[in-house]
């Protein structure tokens, strides 16, 4: 349903009879299936996945869900095309997943839950996180966090190392920062509106490119000590707030403070962007030790795959 015959049937629901209304609870309670949820999304965007034309005919359905044709380009497409969705299975089985996602389940937890296999249930989760991890805010208003983190660049998938592979949990060949450490910025406002970004360096122009776009001018953006934060903030006329938490602080004025970088969350998030995006999905599995073949050593010895 469109937002202006949503609002007109909104309006009028303050004329239902008792009856009625508990008749549109009990309609309103009803759980949806899966392949009615999808078919509502061309209700939203109504237009061809493939030339963006907003002409279309109904041309039958295919695997359950009604199928369409663009008048302009002729392709015919369903809700689901161009989406990470797009051909995956056992469609009965996306909402216990998506519950599973929602309580934090592990992949081994969830498979046995949903009924399919550990590695379907590996490649569900980067399909049904793929769009969530490009929905970022446009605007970042009040008090803005900003932070960045640091990760170890990954090269599992890659043939050719130019240094010792080493295992999972592994520390770099030099102390500190340097070329080896990947930078992720992440900045989130009290809304929670949240953005991220892999960066090569962490510099004033990096974080410039990052959240010039984002944060509102009237936004007051507080971050720890690091200069380019300030420089940033200097440069484009911004309301800043420095915590130094290397002398102790925390808070400051009990109202500016930052509490992203102890996030798991957004450490996770930071940890698939250092991942290399050419990785194929059986490369995807290796690295999380789900390889379904059988290592045999000496005798009948499960082991694990290989770690690069």
């Amino acid at each position: 349903m469109h937002a202006k015959a949503f609002h007109r049937w909104l309006a009028q629901a303050g004329e239902l009879t008792p009856s009625q209304r508990r008749q549109a609870l009990e309609w309103l309670h009803q759980e949806r299936q899966p392949a009615d949820v999808i078919a509502s999304l061309l209700d939203s965007e109504p237009a061809c996945p493939y030339c963006h034309e907003d002409s279309y005919t109904h041309w039958g359905s295919s695997r359950g869900l009604p199928r369409y044709r663009c008048s302009r380009c002729q392709k015919t497409f369903n809700a689901l095309t161009g989406t990470p969705l797009a051909r995956l299975r056992h469609r009965e089985c996306w909402p216990v997943y998506a519950q599973a996602l929602i309580e934090g389940t592990t992949v081994r937890e969830a498979a046995p839950r949903c009924g399919i296999h550990k590695n379907t249930a590996f490649r569900w989760r980067h399909r049904f996180l793929a769009l969530p991890a490009q929905l970022k805010p446009s605007h970042l208003h009040g008090i803005v966090e900003a932070d960045e983190t640091y990760f170890l660049e990954s090269h599992k998938g890659e043939r050719n190392l130019l240094r010792p592979p080493r295992k999972r949990g592994g520390v770099a060949a030099k102390r500190g920062l340097s070329e080896e450490q990947i930078p992720v910025l992440i900045a989130r406002d009290r809304s929670t509106n949240t953005t991220d970004a892999r960066r090569d360096n962490a510099n004033t122009q990096a974080i410039c490119t990052v959240l010039e776009p984002v944060v509102d001018p009237d936004a007051v953006l507080c971050s720890d000590g690091n200069i380019i934060y300030q420089r940033f903030a200097e440069q484009i006329h911004l309301a800043h707030k420095s915590i130094h938490l290397s002398a102790g602080i925390r808070v400051v004025d009990n109202a500016f403070h930052i509490q992203i970088a102890a996030a798991c969350a957004f450490q996770l998030l930071g940890e698939l962007l250092v991942l290399p995006e050419e990785m194929r999905a059986k490369q995807w599995v290796a690295m999380a030790g789900l390889d379904p073949r059988q290592h045999l050593a000496g005798s009948s010895v499960n082991q694990m795959p290989r770690c690069g």
